[in-house]
């Protein structure tokens, strides 16, 4: 008669410590190309930074092809944001500048565009209801 072996109570978690190691490295390794978003040549001016406690601003990005984008936070870069229209948009931030009376205002434009339509957008805004409009830029890169 065979003796009955005792069954193992006990789970081996080596196998699960590799899954996970490499599903880490893949994870890290898509990341940065999952980023999304706008893409706006900023010019580069020396500024102060955006305090980190300015919650969900209201940023407006304009394209270099004049394509206007609105998107409510800093935080969430990676959104693109609601495409809108010179014409839409004092409507659209209107609604957000009466909901939230003290949510900053910040424009994000490419240093490629045309000037006057950044003016623009600012005049829009202004009519919307916004108190004073924020410029974004890149800090300025230091040539040596």
């Amino acid at each position: 008669m065979q003796a009955r072996r005792k069954p193992i109570s006990e789970i081996n978690v080596v196998p699960y410590i590799d899954v996970m190691l490499v599903l880490l490295v893949i994870f890290m390794a898509t990341a940065p190309l999952l980023t999304q978003g706008v893409v706006v040549d900023l010019p580069q001016a020396p500024s102060q930074p955006i305090e980190d406690s300015t919650e969900d601003p209201l940023v407006v990005s304009l394209r270099r092809d004049g394509a206007i984008f609105m998107n409510l936070g800093i935080q969430d870069a990676g959104d693109e944001g609601t495409r809108v229209t010179v014409y839409s948009l004092e409507e659209q931030a209107g609604k957000i500048l009466r909901t939230r009376k003290d949510v900053p205002v910040f424009i994000k434009a490419d240093h490629n565009l045309d000037y006057g339509q950044v003016v623009a957008v600012m005049t829009v805004l202004q009519k919307a209801g916004a108190q004073s409009v924020g410029l974004i830029t890149d800090p300025p890169t230091i040539e040596g």
